[in-house]
């Protein structure tokens, strides 16, 4: 009896063993589908407001981007570039492209690989190719450093910041950033060893000691996809000068109200 119940005992351990490993395994295969969600929407019907030329960027790596720009005047007010997060199209973000049209900016917003049609699978390494590109592809038009205010929301926060070491750009917007994604992911799967798993970290903790130039961090207390003290941490590690806007009661997806609003505008002004 007692031989009997320790194969039982020994079964249940390997039992377990083997569907822990089994859930390892499909994590680390379909990752990135956890992830990068390109076919998540929900887009609400707002209709644009704010003139936008449609472009297609090319990548180094050949893959055509769609790309959102909205040109006052290259010359006259700075340009925002916006990297928009981990899922749905350009039109999941035109409730806040719409409040642009009444600030003294242009800005170009693009689509990942994989997002809105383009060719590609969105990873790190390729969303950075991404960045790259479409900054390159501003300069071919004239633009410099000087001129750029990156914008990242989200998962786009860790491109923004990627591109943003080192170098001159007039400023820099991060709206819910993260500390990094091994941490981010932790809070989701706190039994798997992602730190190991992880293909995609985007180690934002430590990049953001290399930028040397404006800026202003946003988020709300009560998110529940990326935990506000992540953005609390970036914005305590970030150099001067900075800035924040947070607020008690924006989840994730931050609404722009006129607070938000102010914050942007008058980051912006402090740039020219």
């Amino acid at each position: 009896m007692k031989l009997k119940r320790r194969n039982f005992f020994l079964e249940f351990i390997i039992g377990i063993i083997v569907v822990y490993v089994s859930v390892l395994i499909l994590l680390f295969i379909f990752q990135r589908s956890l992830m990068y969600h390109p076919l998540e929407n929900n887009y609400s019907g707002d209709k644009l407001e704010v003139e936008v030329e449609k472009v297609k960027i090319a990548t180094s790596d050949n893959i055509n981007l769609l790309g959102w720009l909205h040109k006052k005047d290259f010359k006259k007010f700075k340009t925002i570039v916006y990297f928009h997060g981990n899922a749905g199209t350009l039109e999941n973000r035109i409730h806040k492209l719409n409040h642009f049209k009444d600030i003294d900016v242009n800005f170009l917003i693009i689509a990942w690989r994989g997002f809105n049609g383009n060719k590609g699978k969105p990873s790190e390494e390729g969303l950075y190719i991404d960045a790259n590109s479409t900054i390159l592809w501003l300069k071919e038009l004239g633009l410099t450093e000087e001129n750029i205010i990156l914008y990242g929301e989200s998962l786009g926060t860790g491109v923004a910041i990627e591109i943003a070491q080192s170098k001159d750009y007039a400023g820099l917007i991060l709206e819910t950033p993260f500390t990094s994604m091994v941490e981010a992911a932790k809070n989701f799967y706190p039994y798997i060893p992602v730190s190991f798993l992880l293909k995609d970290k985007y180690d934002n903790q430590n990049k953001i000691k290399n930028i040397n130039i404006p800026v202003l961090i946003m988020h709300g207390e009560v998110d529940q996809i990326v935990p506000f003290w992540m953005g609390k941490k970036i914005y305590e590690i970030a150099n001067q000068p900075k800035y924040s806007h947070f607020t008690k009661f924006d989840d994730h997806m931050m609404e722009y109200d006129e607070n938000l609003l102010f914050a942007l505008k008058s980051f912006i002004k402090s740039l020219n």
